[in-house]
């Protein structure tokens, strides 16, 4: 990233938190005001204890002690009142700036193309959502607190000071700026340790998701021991760096005392003779010179932890101005509406008809083209197959007809119309996508069920089911409909997983149906329910059917074999194995490879 680019992001980024800031304008002020005040009264603390040392220890009297001890702990009441009702609008604003940041930041998400999940890893969004949104929310509530707090008390002591006795308060006034130096210089290598240890850190998160997620595969392969290597090595890592910070931290924690004990040595040596013989000019000075020390420590902590911060922020508002590489212009916003205001009234039916009209696409990404000058139009009704070898471009039809790409060159018709002139919603709600490797959402199969159409009935989930040949499989289930399936569907089979993502697209009575490899992954009976359930699920609908399984499309009204982006083959099943070419190839391939797996089975 340039120079130019990163004080841009930085300064629209404090911008930005700056304006965040202002609609908690009132618990803000309060949160400041009420931390000047309790400094303001905790600096009144040591001027108690030079009064009760000069007017009963040093004359020897308890005359007025019972109202002194009066006063003494309403003082500290309201200290602590003050200090309470700080942290409470400090809690008020962390937790309000971490919402709004995380529902911005998850907003902006669903708008984001499948490029940018393609770029960027789970790890790497989640840490922006999460632990960036916090660290900044830190930063508008605890960090202001403070400065307010240590602020006022570092100017409110040296104020009462000076007003007490120049000449010694100069004295330890001379101690802060070389304190502050001590503490920049720690501060420094602390932040880029600190720095290291979040990478490692990171890096060890990451390894213990993946042996998580990857625990099938990794018994599979019998890698334990390397897994196992691989994380000691990284915690051990781990190990060496949060040593190195402890004892920076140790020489850092030692530096502070050195100058705290400076200063209070200086009160001693000299104070004797520059403040005379008040004993409780002496503990006010020294309690002074000893509390001095934290706010300096603190505004340089506060320096490193805003460098620090400053890095979450450009973080968090580079995702925030990452623009979708699909979005809807503004004409068609105002008429259509968005993904979270649609204005329905306004979507006209859709009927299925689809057209790619001379369609070149390479992805935003990627520099190779994966389609070039493509065209072909798919009627209403037509139940289309799309075949042919890994990487030939069969998904990318799928998702360009989706809409979640758009074409580098060409047109994608709906109905029609070119399909940039309605909404990207009005599209999806239309179309029912079945993946080849299925999402389940953790919740019940019920709830699973519904995300296809929240108002389906239970009559109209049941039917849902039977179209799919499924509902002997949820009438089975321990608690039917009501069955936890697990996070992202882990406690169901492969096949018992697809049988439900199929009846959820069904659910959704979409006009467009794409089954992207839905049966490459399910065993043979799946697959013989599936297909069963093909000819009566198709029926009213435009279909297209990716399939790498040939035995799966033999019924398709019209089958296209694609290779390297481009129509090679069309026709029906009899017209391309009459043909003898590639499909032919392909099939009695696949054909032979199935029998010879059925004898030896």
């Amino acid at each position: 990233m340039s120079g130019k680019r990163r004080d841009s992001l930085r300064f629209f980024g404090i911008g930005r938190i700056i304006g965040r800031l202002g609609q908690y304008r009132v618990p803000l002020i309060l949160m400041l005001l009420t931390s000047a005040l309790g400094s303001a009264v905790d600096i009144g603390v040591p001027l108690f204890q030079r009064y009760a040392l000069n007017r009963f220890v040093a004359l020897g009297t308890l005359k007025g002690l019972p109202g002194y001890i009066l006063l003494y702990v309403s003082v500290i009441l309201v200290s602590a009142v003050l200090n309470y009702i700080s942290c409470i609008y400090g809690m008020k604003i962390e937790v309000g700036v971490d919402r709004d940041l995380r529902n911005e930041a998850f907003a902006h998400l669903q708008t984001l193309s499948f490029s940018y999940y393609n770029r960027n890893s789970v790890g790497y969004i989640h840490a922006r959502v999460m632990s960036d949104t916090q660290r900044i929310g830190e930063l508008c509530s605890w960090t202001l607190l403070n400065g307010a707090w240590q602020g006022c008390y570092l100017v409110g002591a040296v104020a009462v000071m000076l007003l007490t006795n120049a000449r010694l308060a100069l004295l330890v006034i001379a101690v802060l700026p070389v304190t502050a130096l001590l503490f920049g210089l720690f501060q420094r290598e602390l932040t880029r340790v600190n720095r290291d240890i979040r990478e490692v850190n990171s890096k060890i998160t990451g390894n213990f998701n993946e042996s998580i997620t990857g625990a099938r595969t990794i018994k599979s392969l019998v890698i334990e021991d390397r897994m196992e290597r691989d994380f000691v090595a990284d915690t051990r890592e781990m190990r060496r760096k949060s040593i190195r910070a402890a004892r920076l931290r140790g020489l850092f924690s030692g530096t502070m005392h050195f100058a705290s004990s400076l200063a209070i040595a200086l009160v001693l040596w000299k104070g004797g003779y520059i403040a005379g013989t008040e004993i409780g000019t002496f503990s006010m000075f020294l309690s002074y010179a000893q509390g001095m020390m934290e706010p300096v420590r603190w505004v340089v902590d506060a320096v490193g932890s805003l460098v620090t911060t400053q890095v979450n922020i450009e973080r968090l508002c580079r995702l925030l101005e990452t623009e979708p590489d699909v979005t809807d212009s503004p004409e068609v916003t105002e008429k259509y509406g968005d993904s979270f205001h649609p204005k329905k009234e306004n979507w006209e039916p859709l009927k299925g008809d689809i057209e790619f009209e001379d369609v070149s696409f390479r992805y935003p990404d990627g520099e190779e083209t994966v389609l070039e000058h493509f065209s072909l139009k798919i009627p209403f009704g037509t139940n289309l197959a799309i075949v042919g070898e890994t990487g030939a471009g069969k998904s990318t039809l799928a998702s360009l007809i989706c809409r979640f790409y758009e074409p580098t060159e060409g047109r994608m018709l709906i109905d029609g119309r070119d399909a940039r002139e309605r909404s990207q919603l009005w599209l999806h709600s239309a179309i029912g996508y079945v993946l080849q490797t299925p999402h389940l959402f953790s919740g019940t199969v019920r709830r699973n069920l519904l995300y296809g159409n929240p108002d389906a009935t239970e009559e109209e989930i049941w039917r849902a089911l039977e179209l799919v040949s499924a509902r002997d499989l949820v009438e089975g289930l321990e608690n039917g409909l009501d069955t936890e399936v697990g996070e992202g569907g882990d406690l169901l089979s492969a096949g018992e997983k697809q049988l439900i993502s199929f009846a959820r697209a069904i659910l959704a009575n979409p006009r467009i149906l794409i089954l992207d490899e839905a049966t490459a992954s399910v065993d043979t009976i799946t697959e013989q329910k599936i297909q069963s359930a093909m000819e009566t699920v198709i029926r009213g609908r435009t279909s297209v059917v990716i399939a790498h399984r040939l035995s799966t499309v033999r019924n398709a009204d019209w089958i296209l074999r694609v290779e390297d982006g481009r129509i090679v083959e069309q026709g029906t099943h009899e017209q391309l194995m009459a043909a003898r070419g590639g499909y032919w190839r392909l099939y009695t391939r696949q054909y032979e490879d199935e029998e010879t797996l059925g004898v030896l089975g």
